[in-house]
């Protein structure tokens, strides 16, 4: 008895030992490690992303376009010049008395110079024209919204995933420091010659059965690390903050929550709508082409007409001119086939909105319906782990007492690393189930 509990003694404090290491190394890691909270993540990633920059100067090209638009009603003022040398004169033969004479006409230098004004009085195509860029530039804000609400989605699932690799290592390096200490005792009693060469075999199998799963949980960690680093934008060492076991009391008050249907701010549909109201606006436009323009000009000009260069003694002769110019389109074929081709256009977004909208309605009802499963899976799983301590407490107390064997001891230490993963699994996939949840119902506002 008093060997056993030496045995007991060792394994704790090996136990420990390990713990201990392992909590070392992460106060050291954490030094150099910037831990974030769901939140700050996302508000970096605003912020840095270069798809969020794109957006948003995309808005400022549209209201650019807007502006061009606009101009349209302001008068147009051209200052306009021009010089030409005559190479050769016009002449002219004149009889006087019988007789002729040669007489070359002009000048030698001609110049002319003036100044033109343009004002549209009535231009139906320019107001409708100015209406089409107002929708416009919607549709650009509404795919910037888009954007970011896509930019959301992709960050709050990648910060999940990092925690969930981050939680599985955890786990695995528990297991595989419970694997060790196990391998302790037994190799103890194996060289007390209290147990057989073969549970010493067993033991030590279970540990490097192990190692691998704890190397590839960490290259998880890693990768899952890149991955958000890619999405904010930024470098440095990061690592998510908490684990995913602190959502679980938010799962069940969220699961508590109604969570009837919305999909009036959907970006798909909204964009839709949008393009609706481009194509009637269009539509419009293509309408005014039927319709006549009225438009007001002013000519100011001055001439000079000379044979030298002397330009300080050359007479300039102005004037100016006032008038309007009135067109009213008769016929013309291609207008009848734009007006017919952005009708059918119309007819076919309809439809797609239709398709759309169901499509959307589906994909929110299979979120909530797998967030209804992952709330019950997780109470289960929860369950799950606690009867998988006892058993693993009961395997452990069973061979130490030789009743038990190896094969119980490493298997209820696989059941109790498997409900642990799986307990993770599940709070992981509600998470992300209520990440699509927000995107298909156009949520912007992520609380952790």
């Amino acid at each position: 008895m008093n060997k056993m509990k030496c045995f007991l003694s060792k394994k704790m404090l090996l136990a420990v030992v390990v713990l201990l290491s392992v909590g070392y190394v992460q106060a050291q890691e954490a030094k150099d490690i910037v831990l974030l909270t769901l939140d700050k993540a996302l508000e970096i990633a605003l912020s840095e992303n270069p798809t969020m920059k794109v957006a948003g100067q995309e808005i400022q090209l549209k209201k650019e376009a807007k502006k061009e638009a606009y101009g349209g009603l302001f008068p147009e003022v051209s200052l306009t010049g021009s010089y030409s040398r005559t190479l050769k004169k016009q002449t002219m033969v004149m009889d006087f008395g019988g007789e002729s004479q040669t007489i070359q006409v002009g000048s030698d230098n001609s110049y002319n110079g003036g100044l033109n004004v343009s004002l549209p009085v009535f231009a139906p195509t320019l107001y409708k024209s100015i209406n089409l860029t107002k929708t416009d530039v919607e549709l650009a804000v509404e795919k910037a919204r888009s954007s970011k609400l896509d930019l959301v989605n992709q960050v709050t699932k990648a910060y999940y995933q990092l925690l969930l690799a981050q939680d599985s290592y955890k786990v695995l390096l528990q297991s595989y420091a419970q694997a060790e200490a196990n391998y302790e005792v037994v190799k103890a009693k194996y060289e007390q010659g209290t147990v057989s060469e073969y549970d010493k075999i067993r033991a030590d199998v279970q540990v490097r059965s192990l190692k691998p799963s704890v190397v590839s949980a960490g290259n998880g960690v890693n990768l899952a690390r890149l991955q958000l680093q890619v999405l904010m934008g930024t470098e440095g060492e990061i690592a998510a903050d908490g684990n995913l076991k602190d959502y679980e009391m938010v799962m069940f008050r969220r699961q508590m929550e109604s969570n009837q249907l919305n999909l009036n701010n959907n970006s798909d549909l909204k964009q839709l709508d949008l393009n609706a109201d481009l194509l009637k606006k269009t539509l419009a436009v293509q309408r005014t082409n039927f319709m006549p323009t009225l438009a007001a000009s002013f000519n100011y000009s001055c001439t000079s007409l000379n044979n030298d260069f002397k330009m300080s003694h050359y007479k300039w002769f102005p004037y100016s001119t006032v008038g309007l110019s009135l067109s009213i389109p008769l016929f013309k074929a291609s207008n009848f086939t734009k007006v017919k081709q952005t009708k059918i256009q119309m007819q076919q977004l309809a439809e797609n909105r239709t398709n759309v909208y169901r499509q959307l309605t589906m994909q929110a009802t299979s979120y909530l319906d797998n967030m209804a499963a992952s709330t019950e899976q997780v109470v289960s799983n929860k369950e799950g782990i606690v009867q998988a301590e006892k058993g693993r407490l009961i395997a452990q107390k069973r061979y130490e007492v030789g009743k038990g064997t190896i094969l119980e001891l490493n298997d209820s230490e696989v059941a109790l690393t498997q409900a642990q993963l799986t307990y993770n699994q599940s709070i992981y996939d509600y998470l992300v189930a209520k990440a699509d949840l927000d995107q298909v119902l156009g949520r912007e506002e992520v609380t952790e």
